[in-house]
């Protein structure tokens, strides 16, 4: 199905506007971590027992976002919108002039692999068998949100693909077009990337290098993408943009804190430091003083 130059501006800019605000909307919700386990733990679900349910939830929260931003996200829809708007005017031409150079595609092949499937399935799977060994509770986390976020990624993405059907730009006189048979909007490789490195960055919060080392080989993914002549920038964009915004969501609403157990292992660290003092007193002696006393 063709359309005229002036109406396949037109859908470009009505598809832009839908994806945006399914991209961007599950990052405006900011949902309740999972509740904290009771002195009765042994009866809350664990996160691989809640695997499968908790994907069903997040894309019932990811596809219904639209639906509940609030005048305020323009801050940042705004932005976003206008910044993709003027890449899709743009994409033909610098699509054709990074075409016109063959010394990136080696390197932005290599590159791209950390973006795929097996790439960030790997990362997942690494952290999670990881954690389970070394009885390390954030790493197991991670690898489990990592895997969620990445489900959850590769399900929006290939539904959008199907809906806008952009051509690649090595789709010959059609490039660049919307509903023409391609698979170009989003990269999918950027969503995945972006959805699986914040996880990480959140996770690890604390560690300034371990967020730098995240986010920095997504952002080298989804240019890896447009230097490999696989993708438009509006792609990666929008595909990065979806990934942050799913990563961020899987976070707020499955992230568990520390049990209460960890405090009484601090508590514990603590009494062992720290002597505990008692009052004493004995009235008919007529006693009184202060007992000190030492856990070792």
């Amino acid at each position: 199905m063709r359309f005229t130059r002036s109406s396949n501006y037109h859908l470009r800019i009505t598809v832009f506007a839908i994806l945006i605000l399914t991209a961007v909307g599950a990052r405006a919700q900011t949902p309740s971590p999972s509740p904290l386990p009771t002195p009765s733990a042994s009866a809350t679900p664990t996160l691989e027992s809640q695997f499968f349910k908790n994907v069903l939830r997040d894309q019932k929260a990811i596809w219904t976002a639209p639906f509940h931003l609030r005048l305020h996200d323009a801050r940042w829809l705004a932005p976003l919108g206008l910044g993709t708007a003027a890449l899709i005017a743009t994409d033909q031409r610098t699509g054709d002039e990074i075409a016109e150079s063959n010394k990136p595609l080696n390197a932005s092949r290599i590159v791209s692999y950390a973006g795929s499937a097996y790439g960030v399935g790997s990362v997942a799977a690494a952290f999670y068998l990881l954690g389970r060994a070394k009885h390390d509770d954030r790493a197991r986390e991670t690898g489990i949100l990592g895997a969620e976020a990445i489900i959850d990624s590769a399900i929006v993405v290939t539904a959008v693909k199907e809906i806008t059907q952009r051509t690649r730009p090595s789709g010959g006189t059609s490039r660049s077009d919307f509903f023409d048979g391609g698979s170009s909007f989003p990269s999918g490789h950027s969503i995945e990337a972006w959805s699986l490195a914040t996880i990480v960055a959140n996770e690890y919060h604390d560690r300034a290098a371990v967020q730098i080392a995240a986010y920095g080989i997504a952002s080298a993914v989804s240019v890896a993408r447009f230097t490999g002549r696989k993708h438009y920038l509006s792609d990666v964009l929008v595909g990065s943009a979806l990934g942050y915004g799913i990563g961020k969501y899987v976070y707020h609403a499955h992230h568990r804190k520390p049990s209460d157990s960890s405090g009484d292992q601090e508590d514990s660290r603590r009494s062992k430091r720290w002597p505990m003092i008692a009052p004493q007193y004995d009235r008919r002696a007529r006693e009184y003083g202060v007992a000190l006393a030492w856990s070792f």
